[in-house]
C-alpha cells in the first residue's frame, strides 16, 4: 500500500535535492483532470467518504493518523469558537473533516476550584479582516475577545459526549482541550486540577471507546505570551517538563491503567514573546522530556501570535493570524526538519500542523516539514466570496477550495510530490519538464 500523503510529503521533504517550485507542475491529462473535478465540485456536494474519492481517481491516500488514532482525512478543525456547539460538530462531520477538537475547557478540581478562571471569558463578536505580513503578503485574521470555554464543566462534559456521538456517525475523531494551573517560580502545582479534569474528560470517552486511548490537548493559549509569566523563560520551559507528566499520572490515578494505554497527551505550543530559537528550544525539550517516556505523545504547532500593543474593544493586547504566524511557524519546523534529518535531536513525535493555512501552498509546506495533520480556523470563516465553491457550508467550501484549487491546491502539490518521487527513485533522474 503507498504511503499516506503525509508521509509521501515527509518523505520529499527530507530529501535535500529537491527545490520546491512556485506551483505543482502536473502532467496535462492530470492537470485537466483535477481542474475538471474543481468545477464540477463548485456546484455539486465533495463526494463522501472523500478519502475514498481522492484514493480511487488520484491514488493519493488523504487518510492519516492523530494521536497514533486513524482519521479518514488529514484535515481537521482547530480547538475555538468554531467547536462549542453540537451543530458546529455537525457540520464538521458532514463536511467530511477527519477530526475536531474541541474549544479549551478550563481545568478545575474536584470542589469546584479554578485558578485559571480568568480564562473562561465568554466569546465576543468576532471580526473577520484581512491583515498584511511583513512581506507584503496579504491574508486573514479574526479577532475576538475571549479565552476558553465559558460555561459551567459540567456543561463541557454534555457538550463533550453529545461531540462524540456525533463525531462516530461520521467516523470523525473529537478531541478535547484543556487548559490547567500554570504556577509561578516557586509556587507548587495544583494537581487537583489536573486529576478531577482529566478524570472527568476519560470517564465520558471510556463510555464511548473503552478500548482506545483518548486523544486529549493540552492549549498553551496564545494570551499566555501577555503575562509577566510567559517572559520568563525558564518558567515556561518548566511549565513543558510538567504539564505531560501530571496529564498522565492523573489518568493513571482514574483508571488504575498505565497512562499509554488510556491516554494520549498533545501539547498545542504557543507563540512567546521571543526569537525563533526560544520556540526551537520549547519542541526540543518537549522531545527531551518524551525521550524519556515522561513527555508529550504528540504536538500542535503552533499558536498565534501575540500583539501586547494590539486593541480590540477595549482590550489591549490581542492575538493574531495570518502570513507572519504561518512565515514563522513554518521558520521554525523547518529548521526542526533539518535537526531531524541531522540526527540533531532526542526523538520525534507526531505534530499537527496548524496557523494560517489558507491554501494548498501552505498546507503542504506543513506536510513537507513532517506534520501528520493539519488544523483549520480562520480559513473557515471567510465571507462566501472567498470561496469558488457555491454550494455547501463554509468547512465544505474550505475544504474544497484547499484540496482541489488547480493552481496551489493540497492534493496539486501532492499529485507533483508523488511525480517527483517516482522520478527521484529511477536512475539519471531529472525533475525537470511536465512529462507525458
Amino acid at each position: 500500500m503507498p504511503p499516506f500523503a503525509s508521509e509521501l510529503a515527509q518523505g520529499l521533504g527530507e530529501r535535500e535535492n529537491v527545490t520546491l517550485p512556485s506551483k505543482p507542475v502536473l502532467k496535462p491529462s492530470v492537470a485537466r483532470q483535477l481542474a475538471a473535478d474543481f468545477e464540477r465540485f463548485r456546484f455539486a456536494p465533495l463526494p463522501h467518504p472523500l478519502w475514498q474519492f481522492v484514493w480511487e481517481r488520484y491514488r493519493v491516500d488523504l487518510r492519516t493518523t492523530y494521536a497514533d488514532l486513524p482519521v479518514p482525512l488529514l484535515v481537521g478543525k482547530a480547538s475555538g469558537q468554531l467547536s462549542t456547539e453540537p451543530h458546529q460538530v455537525r457540520m464538521d462531520r458532514e463536511a467530511g473533516l477527519g477530526f475536531c477538537v474541541l474549544k479549551t475547557v478550563i481545568g478545575q478540581d474536584a470542589e469546584g476550584n479554578s485558578s485559571m478562571q480568568a480564562w473562561a471569558i465568554p466569546v465576543t463578536q468576532m471580526r473577520v479582516e484581512r491583515i498584511h505580513g511583513q512581506d507584503g503578503t496579504e491574508g486573514w485574521t479574526v479577532t475576538w475577545v475571549g479565552r476558553g470555554w465559558h460555561k459551567s464543566f459540567a456543561a463541557y462534559l454534555r457538550f463533550f459526549e453529545t461531540a462524540l456521538r456525533i463525531g462516530a456517525e461520521g467516523d470523525m475523531l473529537v478531541v478535547p482541550s484543556m487548559k490547567a494551573h500554570l504556577p509561578k517560580p516557586g509556587k507548587e502545582w495544583r494537581v487537583g486540577e489536573y486529576e478531577f479534569t482529566v478524570g472527568e474528560l476519560l470517564g465520558v470517552w471510556r463510555r464511548h471507546y473503552p478500548d482506545l486511548p483518548m486523544p486529549l490537548e493540552f492549549d498553551f493559549s496564545p494570551t499566555l505570551a501577555g503575562s509577566d509569566l510567559a517572559r520568563q523563560q525558564e518558567t515556561i520551559l518548566q511549565w513543558l517538563t510538567t504539564v505531560p507528566r501530571l496529564i498522565k499520572q492523573a489518568a493513571q490515578k482514574a483508571t488504575g491503567q498505565a497512562p499509554r494505554k488510556v491516554i494520549r497527551v498533545g501539547i498545542k505550543v504557543f507563540n512567546a514573546l521571543f526569537d525563533d530559537d526560544f520556540q526551537l528550544a520549547m519542541v526540543q525539550t518537549l522531545l527531551a522530556e518524551s525521550a524519556k517516556g515522561e513527555g508529550a505523545d504528540f504536538l500542535v504547532y503552533a499558536n498565534r501570535l501575540f500583539d501586547p500593543n494590539r486593541e480590540f474593544q477595549g482590550v489591549k493586547g490581542i492575538a493574531y493570524g495570518g502570513p507572519d504566524l504561518s512565515a514563522r511557524n513554518l521558520r521554525v519546523l523547518e529548521r526542526l526538519s533539518a535537526l531531524r534529518r541531522q540526527g540533531g535531536l532526542p526523538c520525534w513525535l507526531p505534530v499537527s500542523g496548524t496557523g494560517n493555512i489558507c491554501c494548498g501552498t501552505i498546507a503542504f509546506r506543513y506536510l513537507l516539514c513532517g506534520c501528520t495533520t493539519l488544523q483549520i480556523h480562520t480559513f473557515f470563516q471567510l465571507p462566501l466570496s472567498c470561496y469558488a465553491k457555491r454550494t455547501g457550508n463554509r468547512i465544505e467550501r474550505a475544504l474544497h477550495q484547499l484540496l482541489f484549487a488547480p493552481e496551489d491546491g493540497l492534493l496539486a502539490w501532492l499529485l507533483w510530490a508523488k511525480e517527483v518521487t517516482q522520478t527521484l527513485s529511477l536512475p539519471h533522474s531529472s525533475l525537470g519538464g511536465e512529462g507525458r
